[in-house]
């Protein structure tokens, strides 16, 4: 009896675990690319920088987390702050969002985040961006890499 039991607790937990990894993305590059051109109208002028900055803020990836020195983390594929754009278990911020909603595979909403961020101040909220995006030499060609003609 406490075998049986035993499995059905690990099969349990085992389900838990993989529902919680089921809800993230890791995104190659040029998938990406043409999802945010083709699916959520990102301009191609800028493609390139916001390739670049997911790249080097998340990593590509929708389940990034990143604790910031002044006590707020950023979530996401975008890397969206708490500080200023988002709520923290709760809807808030100027993007009257949860922080959480952008750990998920739906990036509909990150995207419409980010355009806001964007049209406030462009890229420059993002260190990723400023630290590694900011010379258009350090851009990915997506016309090379991916196919795709950004101008």
């Amino acid at each position: 009896m406490a075998r049986h039991i035993f499995l059905l607790a690990s099969l349990l937990l085992s389900c838990l675990l993989l529902g919680a990894q089921v809800d993230a993305k890791e995104y190659m590059r040029c998938q990406l690319a043409r999802e945010l051109l083709q699916k959520y109208g990102i301009n191609k002028t800028f493609l390139s920088n916001w390739i670049c900055l997911v790249e080097h803020e998340s990593n590509l990836s929708t389940k990034a987390v990143k604790r910031n020195p002044n006590g707020s983390a950023s979530y996401g594929l975008f890397q969206i702050s708490s500080k200023e754009w988002c709520g923290v278990s709760r809807k808030g911020g100027l993007c009257d969002k949860k922080c959480e909603d952008f750990l998920d595979d739906n990036i509909a909403d990150d995207v419409a985040c980010a355009k806001r961020i964007f049209e406030r101040a462009g890229f420059k909220n993002w260190p990723g961006w400023k630290a590694s995006c900011r010379n258009t030499q350090n851009l990915p060609n997506l016309g090379v890499f991916c196919n795709i003609q950004t101008v």
